[in-house]
Order: C-alpha cells, then sequence, then structure tokens
C-alpha cells in the first residue's frame, strides 16, 4: 500500500473514531428522473426507433401471428430456422420451415446454428425510446448462442413487453441474467463512418409486434 493511501485511510480512521458502529446512515432523498425523454404512444415510438435501425417490423393481432411468421420466413427464403426449444409451438401452425430445436439438454453446436437460415424468439422486453430489444435467455428466446449466430433474427414482441425508457426495463429485469440488447441489426462503423452490418450477430433484425385485440 502506498504511503499516500495509507495518510489518507489514517485520517479517515481518525475523523471516525467516535462514531458509534451502529449509527444509522443520513442519505439524501433520491432525485426525480425522467422515465423517458418522448411524447406519443409507446408502441409508435418504438416501430420509429427500430426502422431508424433498418430492422423490419410489422404490428399484428395474436391471431396473425402464425400467418405472418410463416410469411416473413418465406420472404427471406428461410428452409431451416433455429428454435429456443421454449418457442410456442402454435407460432409455427402455418410455417413451412423445417424448425431445429436448440435447448439446455441438446444445445446446437456452432456449425449448426451457422448452417440455420435464420432464428425465431421471443423476447424479455422492449424498450420504446432507444428502440433496443432485450433478451434474457428465457424460455422462448434461448441462449445468447441461438441469437448471434445466424444471419437472420426474426423476434416477437408482445405489445405488454414495451416500456417507453430504460429505466423501467432496467427495474424489469433480472440482473443476474444473460442479458442481450439489441437495437437493429448487428452493425459497426470504420474510421470513416462507413457502416458494415453483420459484424457480431445477424445482419437482419426482423420485429413482429403482437398488439392486443380490440
Amino acid at each position: 500500500m502506498s504511503g499516500s493511501r495509507e495518510r489518507v485511510l489514517a485520517r479517515v480512521r481518525a475523523a471516525l473514531a467516535d462514531v458509534p458502529d451502529n449509527e444509522p446512515v443520513e442519505r439524501p432523498a433520491e432525485h426525480g428522473h425522467d422515465e423517458h425523454h418522448f411524447t406519443g404512444r409507446t408502441l409508435d415510438v418504438l416501430v420509429d426507433r427500430l426502422l431508424d435501425y433498418k430492422a423490419l417490423v410489422e404490428r399484428m393481432s395474436a391471431a396473425d401471428l402464425p400467418g405472418r411468421i410463416a410469411a416473413a420466413l418465406e420472404r427471406r427464403g428461410a428452409a431451416r430456422v433455429a428454435v429456443p426449444s421454449g418457442a410456442p409451438g402454435e407460432w409455427f401452425a402455418d410455417a413451412t420451415a423445417r424448425r431445429i430445436a436448440d435447448s439446455p439438454e441438446a444445445p446446437l453446436s456452432v456449425a449448426e446454428l451457422d448452417a440455420c437460415d435464420g432464428v425465431v424468439t421471443g423476447c424479455a422486453v422492449a424498450i420504446a425510446e432507444t428502440g433496443t430489444i432485450v433478451l434474457d435467455a428465457g424460455p422462448d428466446q434461448g441462449r445468447r448462442a441461438v441469437t448471434l449466430v445466424p444471419d437472420y433474427h426474426l423476434c416477437v414482441v408482445r405489445a405488454d413487453q414495451v416500456v417507453d425508457g430504460v429505466p423501467r426495463a432496467v427495474r424489469l429485469l433480472d440482473p443476474v441474467r444473460p442479458l442481450t440488447w439489441i437495437s437493429g441489426p448487428s452493425a459497426t462503423s470504420d474510421i470513416e463512418l462507413n457502416r458494415v452490418e453483420g459484424v457480431h450477430g445477424p445482419r437482419t433484425l426482423e420485429v413482429l409486434i403482437v398488439e392486443p385485440a380490440v
């Protein structure tokens, strides 16, 4: 330990010498902060942000979801898709693509994931203000590799999973779970600001937002 640090700690100990160990600590009141910084309907803002990130976005009812999943996979030409073992089977009622299940008991290898034409998952939370989709390795999302290796990610987001801003999302998430925060397709920029997509994850992100029936 350096001499300077020891001198500082000694002065702190001396200043606290007459303070009882069980003395309560007075903490200042927490400052309030805005939950978000936009105006408008939450789902509209999420769609706007996702489109700005070059994601593909559709809104639909739960009844239309199987058909929209089938149509999305067909447009993509996806014949083989990786699917977490906890993804609802009814999502794929109309799909003709072959589903390759990934589970903790039988995880797909990196080569097997790379051979898939895409992956279909749910999400944990979606943040309107930042256009971010958060995965937490839940049953319908699977482990991180499942969504990082295939070049196409089709993600189902329920309207009740969408929150306005990051503070609300953080309160809903479990920090000990492996969290993946996705803001549009995987991309990076070089020193000349040339955007390159698909560097460390899917080159194409498609989001299906399921709204409640009216």
